[in-house]
C-alpha cells in the first residue's frame, strides 16, 4: 500500500499553486519555494524536459512527493510526534569517473551496448564534484535533520579500474585539483575529435549520428572538459564499496590478461572498426576477453596513434584497496575509507563500520575476481556477514527457523553493495580461491530475512530506481532492499537514507533522492565547472541510448519505508 506523506502534500499544491500564478509565489507556495537551479533534493524539483521531442534542453520540474510504503509494516498514526532520527547516511552509486582518451576502451560497440559510449563522458569529474558541492550543501536529511553520518559510495567509482580514474575519484571525493587529462598533456585525443560520424563530434560541424539526432556543435567542449578542476571534497567521511568495473577490464574481462593489460598503456586507439570486428570484439569480451586483440587484429580500418601514458594502467584489486589507504587520500576519513589497514596485502575488500551509535554498515565485496557483469559472494565473506548479525543480534532464527535468544548488545545494521539481490547469480570461481563456494543474492536475502535488526540492504549496479520488500516468515523477518540509479546516466542522482525510530515496534528508512548541484541549462559557451556539469545532465537525457525508465517509479523514489522490530 502506497499513501503520500502529508508534508509533501503540501509541497505538492505548492508547486501548483506556483504554475498557476504564472510563477509568482502564492501564500500557499512561500514556505518551499520552487528554486531555479534545483537547490535542496528532488522534494522540491526535478529536471524535466522542455520540449517533447527530439534533443531537449533541461529545466525545473515539480519535485516527487515522499510515498508511505506499508508493504512489511502498518505505519501507526502519530509516529511523527515519536519519531527519534537514528542516522543518516548518503549512498552515491556508479558514478563511473571515465578517461574518455584510453585505448583500452571499446566505444565503437555502441550500436550492439549503449553504454560503450556515451556523449557526456568527457565530463564525469565536473558531474561528480557538482554532486559532492550539494552533498556540501544540504549537510543533513530533509526529514530527521539529523547531520549527515556517513557518505557511501557503491561501486563502480571507476569506469575501467585505470590508475588516472581512481586518482580523479578519490580527489573529488577527498578534495584538491584534477587535472582529467593523459596522454599528451592539453590535447584531446578520444573518439570525439576524429571526425567519426559514430560519435558525438562537439568541436566539428560533421553531420555525425548524434547531431542527426539534434545534437549541438560547442566548440571548445573538449578542450575545457581537461582543463584543471577543483574539488572542495566532502566534509562528511565516506566509504567506498567494490563494483564490477573497479575489478574488470570495461566491467566484465578479469585483471591480468596480457594482451588487455598492454592495450591500456598502449597507442593504438581503435575508432571505428568494421561491424563484423566489433561483432567478433563484443562476443570475445563476454565468452574469450583474451581474444580481444586478435579480433582487432582483422579489423579493416587501422587504429589511430596516440599518446601512450603509464596513468593508464590498470589496477588490480590490492592496487585498488591500497590507494584508499594512502594517506594522501585521507580527506574527511577514515583513513582508508573502509578498507582494513592491511587490506591492501589480503585483498579483502569488505568491512563493517558505525554509522551511529547502535546502528552499523555492512559493505560487502560483491565482484567476482574471475569477471564478468554480476556477481556474488565467496563462502569466507558469506559466513562474516552471519557472524557479524548474530554479534548483534540478541534474537535472530536459526537455520532450521528458530528463535535463538543471546546475551547480545542489539545492533541495527545497513547493507551495502554494488550488486543487487538479481544480480548475484555469477558462480564463477574465484581465480585466487578455485575450490571455495560461491553464494547468490537469492543465499543472501535468506540469510538477512533470520536476522530481524537487518533494515535495509542499499546498492547500485543497475542504473536504475527500484525498492524491493523482502517479507519473512514473520513480520519482524522483513527488509527492504534499496537499489538507486547511476551518476553516469540519466537522471544521475544521489539518495539521502534516514532511519528512524518510531517508538511503537517500528522504524522508518526515509529516502530522498537528491542531483548534482548544477544549473539545469547554460549556455553552450559557459565552460566553467558548473557549466560543464549542466551540460552532463543535459548530454545523458539526451543520450541516443538513453533508457527511459531508469528513475523508477514513484515508490521507487522518495518514500517512508516502514519495517517491524522485534522488541
Amino acid at each position: 500500500m502506497h499513501n503520500v506523506n502529508r508534508r509533501d502534500l503540501l509541497r505538492i499544491a505548492g508547486f501548483a499553486s506556483i504554475l498557476a500564478t504564472g510563477g509568482r509565489l502564492s501564500p500557499m507556495a512561500t514556505a518551499r519555494p520552487l528554486v531555479s537551479d534545483g537547490s535542496g533534493t528532488t522534494l522540491d524539483a526535478v529536471a524535466t524536459p522542455l520540449g517533447d521531442h527530439g534533443y531537449q534542453r533541461l529545466g525545473p520540474g515539480p519535485g516527487w512527493p515522499t510515498i508511505i510504503r506499508s508493504d512489511l509494516a502498518e505505519p501507526l498514526p502519530s509516529r511523527e510526534d515519536r519519531r527519534v532520527p537514528l542516522a543518516s547516511v548518503v549512498q552515491l552509486t556508479d558514478v563511473h569517473i571515465i578517461d574518455a582518451q584510453s585505448p583500452a576502451r571499446f566505444e565503437y560497440l555502441h550500436p550492439i551496448n549503449g553504454s560503450a559510449f556515451r556523449p557526456q563522458e568527457t565530463l564525469t569529474v565536473q558531474g561528480l564534484i557538482a554532486l559532492v558541492h550539494r552533498i556540501n550543501a544540504l549537510r543533513a536529511g530533509p526529514h530527521g535533520g539529523r547531520a549527515f553520518d556517513a557518505v557511501i559510495s557503491t561501486g563502480d567509482n571507476c569506469d575501467n579500474m585505470e590508475i588516472a580514474e581512481l586518482e580523479w575519484f578519490l580527489t573529488a571525493l577527498n578534495g584538491g585539483r584534477i587535472a582529467p587529462d593523459t596522454g599528451l598533456p592539453n590535447v584531446y585525443e578520444g573518439v570525439q575529435k576524429f571526425s567519426s560520424n559514430q560519435y558525438w563530434n562537439p568541436d566539428d560541424p560533421i553531420f555525425d549520428l548524434y547531431k542527426q539526432a539534434g545534437f549541438p556543435t560547442v566548440p571548445g567542449l573538449l578542450e575545457a572538459a581537461i582543463k584543471p578542476v577543483d574539488s572542495p571534497g566532502l566534509t562528511t567521511p565516506w566509504y567506498s564499496v567494490f563494483g564490477n568495473h573497479d575489478n574488470s577490464v570495461s566491467g566484465v574481462a578479469p585483471f591480468g590478461i596480457p594482451p588487455l593489460q598492454a592495450m591500456y598503456t598502449g597507442n593504438l586507439k581503435y575508432v571505428s572498426p568494421a561491424s563484423p570486428t566489433a561483432r567478433a570484439v563484443s562476443a570475445a569480451i563476454d565468452t574469450d576477453p583474451a581474444a580481444i586483440v586478435a579480433a582487432l587484429s582483422a579489423a579493416t580500418v587501422p587504429p589511430r596513434l596516440v599518446t601512450a601514458d603509464p596513468a593508464r594502467r590498470p589496477l588490480s584489486p590490492r592496487e585498488y584497496i591500497a590507494a584508499h589507504l594512502d594517506p594522501a587520500h585521507t580527506g574527511p576519513g577514515p583513513l582508508g575509507h573502509g578498507f582494513a589497514p592491511d587490506a591492501g596485502e589480503t585483498g579483502i575488500g569488505y568491512y563493517s563500520f558505525e554509522i551511529a551509535p547502535q546502528v552499523v554498515g555492512i559493505s560487502l565485496d560483491t565482484a567476482n575476481r574471475a569477471g564478468l557483469v554480476d556477481g556474488s559472494l565467496g563462502e569466507a565473506q558469506f559466513r562474516w556477514v552471519e557472524g557479524l548479525l548474530r554479534a548483534g543480534s540478541s534474537k535472530f532464527y536459526d537455520s532450521a527457523g528458530y528463535l535463538t535468544t543471546e546475551p547480545k548488545t542489539d545492533t541495527y545494521f545497513l547493507i551495502f553493495s554494488h550488486h543487487t539481490s538479481a544480480t548475484m547469480d555469477n558462480l564463477a570461481p574465484d581465480p585466487e580461491r578455485p575450490q571455495e563456494l560461491r553464494y547468490s543474492g537469492a543465499q543472501l536475502i535468506e540469510l538477512l530475512r533470520r536476522f530481524p535488526n537487518v533494515l535495509g540492504w542499499v546498492n547500485g549496479h543497475t542504473h536504475m530506481n527500484k525498492i524491493t520488500p523482502w517479507p519473512g516468515p514473520t513480520p519482524e523477518q522483513g527488509f527492504w532492499e534499496i537499489n538507486t540509479a547511476s551518476h553516469i546516466d540519466f537522471p544521475q542522482l544521489g539518495r539521502i537514507i534516514e532511519i528512524t525510530d518510531n517508538r511503537d515496534g517500528t522504524v522508518s528508512l526515509f529516502s530522498t533522492l537528491f542531483e548534482a548541484m548544477s544549473p539545469y541549462s547554460v549556455d553552450y559557451d559557459d565552460h566553467s565547472p558548473l557549466g560543464l556539469a549542466s551540460l552532463y545532465r543535459e548530454l545523458s537525457y539526451n543520450d541516443i541510448h538513453r533508457s527511459a525508465d531508469l528513475a523508477g517509479a514513484p515508490p521507487d523514489r522518495n518514500v517512508e519505508l516502514v519495517v517491524k522490530v522485534l522488541r
